[in-house]
C-alpha cells in the first residue's frame, strides 16, 4: 500500500470525508482506505494544479483496465458456453467501452466526488466522459489493492453484468431510443421527452448534453459529438435504469412461444 500512496493523494478534510463515506454506502465498494479511494477520484489537472507532488488517478486506471478485462472476459467464458472467441471479443469490447463505463459512472453519480482543476471544471470535465470511464477503472483499481481480486470482482459484476446482458440481448448493437420509445408507449401511452442541457466545445468539435424525461423523471445529462448520440446516450442511462433490457427479453419470449 506504501508504494500505490507514493502517488499521493490530497489531503482528506472532514468534509471530503463525509462526501466518500456517502459515496462508499451508495454504491457499496468495500474500501476502508479513504486516502486510496480519495485518489481514485483526482483527475491530471487537480494534480497539476495542487502542487506538492499530489499526484492521480492514472496509474490506478491503467491497473483497473487489465483487471476489468479480466473479469469480463472470465464472466464471458463461465456463463456463455454457446458463444466462441469472436463473440467474446465483440461483447467484451463494448461492455468494457467508454460509453458503457460512462453509463456505470452515472449509476455511481461519479461526477460528484471527481476532483479537477479549475480549467477542466469550466470545460465540463464533470460530465466527460473519458473522465468518469477513467475514474471507474481508477475505483476498481483500489478496490483490488485493499481488497483483493475475488471481492472486486463481485464488485465490478455488479455493474457489468447488466451492461453486458444487454450487449448480448440485442446483438451487440442497440437503439436504445427505440427500445425507451416503445416501453414508454407500453406502460404510459406517452413518449419520453429529450432536452439540449449545453453544448461545449470549440465550433468544429462541440460536445452535446442531453436529458431525457420519462414521466416525472429526468435520466442524464449524457454526452456525446452530436445530439444524436447524445440523446442515445441519456437514453441508455433510462434503458438500465428502468431495467427495459428484462422487459425486452420477457416480449422477445413472449413472441417466440405463440
Amino acid at each position: 500500500m506504501e508504494e500505490v500512496l507514493s502517488d499521493k493523494a490530497p489531503v482528506l478534510s472532514e468534509e471530503r470525508i463525509r462526501e466518500l463515506s456517502q459515496f462508499k454506502e451508495d454504491c457499496g465498494i468495500p474500501l476502508s482506505d479513504m486516502s486510496l479511494l480519495n485518489l481514485a477520484f483526482v483527475h491530471r489537472s487537480y494534480g497539476n494544479e495542487a502542487g506538492h507532488g499530489v499526484g492521480n488517478n492514472e496509474r490506478l486506471e491503467f491497473l483497473g483496465d487489465s483487471i476489468l478485462g479480466l473479469t469480463v472476459a472470465e464472466w464471458l467464458f463461465k456463463n456463455l458456453p454457446k458463444k466462441h472467441e469472436g463473440d467474446f471479443s465483440k461483447i467484451k469490447s463494448i461492455a468494457v467501452s467508454e460509453d458503457s463505463l460512462a453509463v456505470v459512472a452515472g449509476k455511481l453519480h461519479i461526477g460528484r466526488y471527481l476532483l479537477m482543476g479549475k480549467g477542466e471544471e469550466r470545460s465540463g470535465g464533470r460530465t466527460k466522459k473519458a473522465l468518469l470511464a477513467d475514474c471507474v477503472e481508477a475505483l476498481f483499481a483500489a478496490c483490488y489493492l485493499q481488497c483483493g481480486f475475488e471481492t472486486t470482482r463481485t464488485f465490478i459484476l455488479k455493474y457489468l453484468v447488466p451492461q453486458i446482458n444487454a450487449v448480448v440481448l440485442n446483438g451487440y448493437h442497440h437503439d436504445f431510443k427505440t427500445s425507451l420509445q416503445e416501453f414508454v408507449q407500453y406502460y404510459w401511452k406517452k413518449v419520453p421527452s429529450y432536452t439540449l442541457v449545453k453544448k461545449t466545445g470549440p465550433e468544429h468539435a462541440f460536445q452535446f448534453f442531453v436529458t431525457v424525461s420519462v414521466k416525472d423523471k429526468v435520466y442524464g445529462p449524457a454526452e456525446g459529438t452530436t445530439i444524436k448520440n447524445a440523446e442515445q446516450m441519456a437514453a441508455k442511462i433510462a434503458y438500465d435504469e428502468l431495467n427495459i433490457a428484462e422487459w425486452e427479453e420477457k416480449r422477445n419470449a413472449d413472441k417466440a412461444a405463440r
